[in-house]
């Protein structure tokens, strides 16, 4: 065999292990952009009135395509939320980067939460309703963000932050902080609507000063008035 021969082999042997590679990424971005149209079908109609064929039609697809991919609409459904939830933490921890103590930490992902939730506007209408319509899903997406905020926390508590806080006190801290955000916003960032609008400024900060007050201690001006007090 000639060496241009083996050439031209290794070539073609080559270009057919690329093709599965090729209908791989090809399969990927179409169950993407199902769950891209499944977030936005839901965002605007609800879960109840999601059929497959408004999820297929946004999607530019044949409802044929869609079952190469889900087996029902409720897998759909259930898949939604998670798959939200995971670019939800991707975009918060490309929001933290650059911040060193807890207390930076906490404050740019709480900004970066409000952010993705602004450019994001279907985000919070999925998650409401996914607790009746699908609960599986939403039971995995709090696993999911729960077990992240808490490996956050035990790293900042590892680093000798909030001493008075217990290993095992952190759960209840991350759920309290998760229905803090989420009651924040339905009040200041969720319009009657639907639509979103920005997080004011203040609001940021007054969440801020609570948590690092609430975890860290009381503030320090106040640590020294009362041992003045206490002097006197």
């Amino acid at each position: 065999m000639s060496a241009k021969s083996g050439g031209k082999d290794e070539r073609e042997q080559g270009s057919k292990r690329a093709r599965p590679s090729k209908r791989l990424e090809k399969s990927e971005a179409i169950r993407e952009a199902l769950l891209k149209a499944a977030g936005e079908v839901v965002g605007e109609v609800g879960y109840a009135n999601a059929s497959i064929a408004l999820i297929t039609q946004r999607a530019g697809v044949g409802q044929g395509t869609f079952y190469n991919y889900f087996s029902s609409r409720q897998e759909i459904l259930d898949a939604l939320l998670p798959a939200l939830g995971r670019s939800m933490l991707t975009y918060i921890k490309k929001s933290a980067l650059g911040g060193h103590s807890f207390g930076e930490l906490e404050d740019r992902s709480f900004r970066g939460f409000f952010a993705f939730l602004h450019e994001t506007p279907h985000f919070f209408r999925i998650l409401n309703e996914a607790d009746v319509f699908a609960p599986e899903g939403h039971a995995r997406h709090f696993d999911a963000v729960s077990s992240q905020y808490v490996r956050f926390l035990r790293e900042s508590l590892e680093n000798g932050e909030f001493p008075e806080f217990r290993p095992d006190e952190l759960e209840t801290i991350v759920f309290i902080l998760m229905a803090a955000r989420s009651y924040l916003a339905m009040r200041y960032a969720i319009n009657e609507d639907g639509s979103t609008r920005p997080l004011p400024e203040g609001v940021a900060e007054t969440y801020m000063k609570f948590v690092r007050y609430g975890l860290e201690g009381v503030p320090p001006a106040v640590k020294t008035k009362a041992k003045a007090k206490a002097k006197g």
